[in-house]
């Protein structure tokens, strides 16, 4: 049988098997990244860190392509990009802000208003669904988290409160995107929390190795920007 790309039955097909190849993309460029952070070599570890966001990016786009015909979901897709450039910024803190004697400062506010953007997407632009009631087991994860950690943030325990409180915000919005975004939420606060744990109480977690945070971060981020896609394209799963 001859397939034609014109016909109604094909063209579909066709179009899905490509349009999702920059996820795979990213897929590769995060497991090189995660497996440079443990075995080697370290030369590669920061350049594959700051082609995370890129690679996610042109991920969203090309498998966006042909849906910005309506003036909502071009603002909806800008939102998004927004929120993956902060989170590249985020990412690369002290490469990008090298006048800064301390970079934690800076990554928390880039990923803040990463998460800001994240939970604008999920309030204003996608489907609106019930938040379900477990997840006020987030009120109770920042009220432990902050519990836990105020002892040592010293000057940093507004910024990281505040930032918690997005950062379970975003877990909180994603809900409303189904399946999909629900788990990235839900990954991206466990990354975060793991990360937060190493830094400021490193004593007590010593088996909390760095290829947790980016593993976790980096499913995260991807199921994030999937589910959205999917949702802006109107193929919600």
């Amino acid at each position: 049988m001859t397939l034609d790309p014109a016909h109604p039955r094909t063209r579909p097909a066709f179009a899905d098997r490509t349009r999702w190849w920059g996820f795979g993309l990213y897929a590769l460029v995060s497991a090189i990244h995660i497996v440079s952070g443990v075995v080697g070599p370290d030369v590669i570890v920061f350049p594959t860190k700051l082609m995370l966001m890129p690679a996610l990016a042109i991920a969203a786009l090309w498998a966006l392509r042909g849906s910005f015909d309506t003036s909502t979901a071009t603002r909806a897709a800008s939102v998004l990009f927004v929120a993956l450039a902060f989170s590249w910024l985020g990412d690369g803190a002290g490469f990008f802000f090298p006048f800064l004697d301390d970079e934690l400062p800076a990554m928390l506010l880039c990923f803040g208003l990463a998460h800001l953007a994240y939970i604008l997407l999920f309030l204003r632009f996608l489907p609106r669904r019930a938040v379900p009631r477990w997840t006020l087991g987030y009120v109770v994860w920042w009220v432990l988290m902050v519990a836990v950690l105020w002892p040592s943030l010293g000057t940093l325990a507004i910024a990281v409160a505040l930032y918690g409180l997005v950062l379970g915000g975003t877990a909180v919005a994603a809900t409303r995107g189904g399946a999909i975004t629900t788990a990235g939420g839900a990954f991206f606060l466990a990354s975060d929390t793991i990360l937060a744990l190493r830094l400021f109480l490193p004593d007590q977690t010593g088996l909390l190795a760095g290829p947790w945070v980016m593993l976790t971060y980096t499913i995260g981020q991807g199921l994030l920007a999937y589910g959205i896609v999917r949702l802006l394209r109107e193929e919600p799963r």
